[in-house]
């Protein structure tokens, strides 16, 4: 059997990692050039001509047009955080270079932190992996399925009246038969109304989106997207179906890594975070090694989110 390029990539070790980010200095330097690529812009008027100092050992810098004094942290998903740079990007790495996710208690004891700290730090960074994919349109060929999350409880409704599972639609861009990107959308239900509304925000104009025989899919079409609905049935015929191939794939992959590695969490009040993490990390699959820096590019670029917005998650922290 051939071996997958992708799958079999080299990534970052943990000694390259240490090598590169092994000192707060240098986690600095890499924060710093992740929210200023094209070096320091102030955030308040955008001017470029600054001083820097250091004050209690942190550095700040002061724009020279407008005197707002500012660090790397302030205005970011890192901001008020009493973790160290070193710790921030040791968790980004061991988010994204594992091959199966990482918990909560996994970060605890490999970063050194308590088991809440551990959970609001992972919580952050899929906010950030999250709000990072809002954006992404899928494209040419693409696949979509209804989906749930989680399942009934003991004593309440079965099935898909259960008041533990949360609706999200699966779509994956295929080419050239492979799959390319994916979306996992939590939606309010599978009504002809919220799904062309996801279609607009998730499908480019243009696409050709092959479903089962959902009637609510029929609204992509509203997102100037061709429909092909395909009546498949229910049970191992319609999960074997060769049209709908990657996308039940993907969903298995998916629930098997929510089910390997969490041992429960709420799916209604965290479907949007846990799919976003798997979606961040399929996309950027063709180039493992970059996802430590491109996370932190992600997180530098994410508002700032406190504690109580991540408990009480009204909305993203946007």
């Amino acid at each position: 059997m051939a071996i997958n390029a992708i799958q079999f990539q080299k990534g970052m070790s943990m000694i390259e990692f240490q090598r590169r980010f092994g000192t707060e200095a240098q986690c600095q330097e890499a924060f710093e050039k992740a929210r200023w690529p094209s070096g320091f812009e102030c955030p308040a008027c955008s001017g470029t001509a600054h001083s820097t100092f250091l004050r209690s050992g942190r550095k700040y810098w002061q724009c020279t047009t407008c005197r707002q004094q500012t660090t790397v942290r302030a205005g970011t998903l890192l901001q008020a955080s009493k973790l160290s740079l070193r710790q921030w990007l040791l968790a980004m790495f061991l988010v994204t270079q594992s091959k199966n996710n990482v918990s909560a208690l996994e970060l605890k004891r490999q970063v050194g932190v308590a088991w809440r700290t551990a959970w609001l730090l992972k919580h952050k960074l899929m906010e950030a992996m999250a709000s990072r994919e809002a954006t992404r349109q899928l494209g040419h060929e693409v696949e979509i399925d209804d989906a749930y999350l989680g399942g009934e409880r003991t004593g309440g409704k079965r099935g898909r009246g259960s008041e533990n599972k949360v609706p999200f639609v699966a779509a994956v861009e295929t080419r050239d038969g492979r799959p390319f990107f994916v979306r996992f959308d939590p939606v309010p239900g599978f009504t002809q109304a919220s799904l062309a509304e996801w279609a607009k925000e998730a499908l480019m104009p243009g696409s050709h989106v092959t479903s089962d025989g959902l009637s609510g899919f029929a609204s992509v079409t509203t997102a100037g997207c061709t429909h092909e609905p395909i009546v498949v049935g229910g049970g191992k015929q319609a999960a074997c179906h060769p049209r709908f191939k990657w996308v039940n794939t993907l969903l298995g992959n998916l629930k098997t890594a929510l089910s390997g590695t969490y041992h429960a969490f709420a799916f209604a009040k965290y479907a949007r975070h846990y799919l976003g993490e798997y979606q961040y990390r399929f996309n950027r699959r063709f180039d493992l090694a970059s996802m430590v820096t491109r996370l932190a590019r992600a997180a530098m670029l994410a508002s700032p989110c406190t504690a109580k917005q991540i408990i009480r998650p009204a909305e993203p922290c946007r």
